[in-house]
């Protein structure tokens, strides 16, 4: 398997809505573009179902060098099957995962680590992640940030990406506007203008008209100037989505 730095990220949604029609939105992951990816959606809007898909669909277009760590703050039962991998992180565990992440990081921008195989970090409930550690460890939580920042600044030509899932993306979380340092925003379920406003510029939310999200739908833009809008499909194998990430985890 070799990698081809098309990213498919669902249909398009106006295509299937209007048409009926199966148009897959893709995007290039290659080096050359910042493929740092933040998902976001309130409770019941598909959101964890979206990130495995956008796993399961980033380990088929990745070289077999590439590697995927996954941490799981809130160890949602949707990712239960990971639970024996290697390269899953529950809850507090979460941090160990950014931690090695970060340390490619450095020996790749040292020149110790001459390596540019896709390293790439998933972040479950990454907000509450960072909320919690605020009201334990204050200074602890400002270096898990900073190190997350260092990452979305550094990472594309490094070869190391970050994605991330939350409810919210409030600015507490995302010091110094690294919510601007996301190539891929997807936002899933009903429009809440208060979310988009975080992400997106005015005159993007203002063009997502009268169309009714429904779970697994949402907005989509694309290294801050394509405006899409998505539909996540339903996979009817599921047990092999699932054994596709459990390799690449293990």
């Amino acid at each position: 398997m070799t990698e081809n730095n098309s990213f498919k990220l669902g249909y398009d949604y106006d295509a299937w809505h209007g048409y009926g029609q199966r148009d897959i939105l893709s995007t290039d992951i290659s080096l050359k573009t910042n493929s740092h990816m933040i998902l976001c959606g309130m409770s019941g809007s598909g959101k964890s179902y979206a990130l495995i898909w956008c796993l399961k669909m980033l380990i088929l277009v990745s070289s077999p060098e590439a590697k995927f760590f996954f941490a799981d703050f809130k160890q949602d039962d949707s990712f239960a099957f990971l639970r024996e991998c290697t390269f899953y992180y529950p809850y507090k565990k979460s941090l160990e995962a950014l931690e090695r992440v970060y340390a490619i990081l450095h020996k790749r921008q040292s020149g110790e680590d001459k390596d540019r195989d896709m390293i790439t970090l998933i972040w479950d409930e990454y907000m509450a992640n960072i909320l919690a550690l605020q009201g334990e460890d204050k200074k602890k939580a400002a270096d898990v940030m900073n190190k997350v920042s260092e990452i979305l600044m550094l990472g594309r030509s490094l070869g190391v990406r970050f994605i991330c899932s939350c409810q919210r993306p409030d600015a507490k979380a995302f010091p110094d506007g690294s919510r601007l340092n996301y190539g891929i925003i997807m936002i899933l379920g009903a429009p809440m203008r208060s979310i988009y406003e975080m992400l997106m510029p005015k005159e993007y939310i203002d063009m997502i008209e009268d169309r009714q999200f429904e779970r697994g739908e949402g907005g989509l833009l694309l290294q801050g100037s394509d405006l899409r809008f998505v539909k996540i499909p339903t996979v009817r194998n599921v047990k092999e989505m699932q054994e596709i990430c459990i390799r690449a985890l293990s």
